[in-house]
């Protein structure tokens, strides 16, 4: 079958190859991808920023399509069944083999394109805000808010009841948090004004020190990423000075006592019912992959990325 490959010395990230057929364990289905979606995580990946999980991986853990293979043990969707699914890997490709319980099914008010959108963004929002615990009345700070993550974040915490201030490297990318429900967009950290209940933080370098310098007294910053690549360097003094009793907690959306699946129902039960609007930056064929890493890698796309297969 064809799939997305990491390009391997070839002066481009991934190229258009062959791969073996899925081979599903006894708990897995196999899918016929028709659409999927580009994490930064797996651009970091491609780039040697971050370890390869083994020596034969290849990227793709955002993905839409049609059972075509049922699990052998009788769980999850049948044959014929539209779903959307979060594999551990291998997803850029005709045909990927994913656990049951990290699947759901599509209703067909919500299409291939903007299902493959939700998984690891999608997953990873919700989970971040159950992390930070109620956000009802209370002040929110979001730093990378123009990313996939985001712009999850933002609608569901504004739908909450929260008054979030997004932070966006520019005004352009950040007009659609306004119409998300955002309170405001503002272009850096230090334009914020503080103080804030919460702070949801996923730049790293100056932009950690600074945004948590605009948290309350007592209140907790949770740090879900570092997109900026910069390290962070925090002097326990200027900490110890204030906010009094600030928090930090780190943040990994893989660890959770929920399925991927159950959350996944539940963001296409929202998309359904009108109460979540993916933002989908990009939409191109999934030989134009390595020209879609290429503009995340530049920060020119808003949103999520998708690909389509076929």
């Amino acid at each position: 079958m064809r799939a997305v490959l990491p390009g391997a010395g070839s002066g481009r990230p991934v190229v258009l190859g062959e791969a073996s057929e899925p081979a599903p364990a006894a708990d897995e289905l196999v899918i016929a991808v028709e659409a999927y979606s580009v994490n930064r995580g797996e651009t970091l990946q491609l780039d040697g920023v971050l370890p390869l999980p083994r020596p034969d991986w290849r990227p793709g853990k955002d993905v839409a399509g049609r059972v075509v293979r049922a699990a052998a043990d009788g769980s999850g969707p049948a044959v014929g069944a539209r779903v959307v699914a979060h594999p551990p890997g291998y997803g850029w490709a005709e045909r990927v083999a994913v656990p049951t319980r990290s699947t759901a099914e599509l209703p067909d008010s919500v299409d291939s394109v903007t299902a493959a959108a939700l998984p690891l963004a999608g997953i990873a929002a919700l989970r971040l805000l159950r992390a930070a615990g109620p956000v009802a009345g209370r002040r929110v700070l979001l730093t990378g808010a123009s990313g996939g993550v985001g712009h999850y974040v933002t609608e569901l915490a504004a739908a909450s009841g929260a008054a979030v201030t997004a932070v966006s490297a520019s005004r352009e990318r950040g007009a659609r948090l306004l119409e998300l429900g955002a309170v405001e967009v503002l272009t850096s950290v230090e334009r914020a004004d503080g103080p804030f209940d919460l702070v949801l933080e996923s730049v790293g370098g100056p932009s950690l020190r600074a945004a948590l310098a605009k948290a309350a007294p007592g209140g907790l910053l949770v740090w879900f990423g570092q997109a900026g690549g910069v390290p962070v360097t925090l002097d326990f003094f200027e900490f110890f000075r204030g906010p009094a009793q600030a928090r930090i907690a780190h943040f990994d959306y893989t660890v959770s006592d929920r399925e991927y699946g159950d959350d996944l129902a539940a963001l296409v039960r929202l998309v359904a019912g009108g109460r979540l609007h993916p933002e989908i930056g990009s939409v191109r064929d999934w030989s134009r992959t390595a020209d879609v890493i290429a503009d995340l890698r530049g920060r020119r796309v808003r949103g999520n990325a998708v690909l389509t297969v076929g």
